[in-house]
């Protein structure tokens, strides 16, 4: 009995560390490499360049400087990432949406967002 037990310990020591490893290896969130970048204005009205760096895929990003409603939102957006971005007039990914391809895909001042998700 008493090996039998210690052949079953060591099977599940065994089996834990192989799942350590498993989970260990098991690839991070996708991300979108690359930089996407938008224009905003403080509220005095000057512009200024913001940027998302190598972006998470999949989530919405609402854009920091813009999210309050009584903000005007950003503008003349530039997708250097690898992936296609999905912008939107409003935050948390509502409203209407322009998609941009990867890899220097950009839209004049006209458009304005809010939201940004990259696929």
């Amino acid at each position: 009995m008493g090996s039998c037990s210690m052949r079953l310990r060591a099977l599940a020591t065994a089996a834990a560390c192989g799942l350590a490893v498993l989970f260990a290896a098991a690839p991070s969130a996708s991300a979108a490499e690359g930089e996407f970048t938008y224009v905003y204005n403080d509220p005095t009205g000057a512009p200024h360049l913001g940027a998302l760096a190598d972006p998470p895929s999949g989530v919405c990003l609402t854009l920091a400087e813009v999210a309050d409603p009584w903000t005007a939102p950003a503008h003349s957006p530039r997708n250097n990432t690898t992936s296609t971005t999905t912008v939107f007039t409003g935050p948390d990914c509502e409203g209407d949406r322009f998609t941009l391809r990867p890899q220097g895909g950009h839209a004049s001042e006209r458009l304005k967002l809010r939201s940004v998700v990259f696929s």
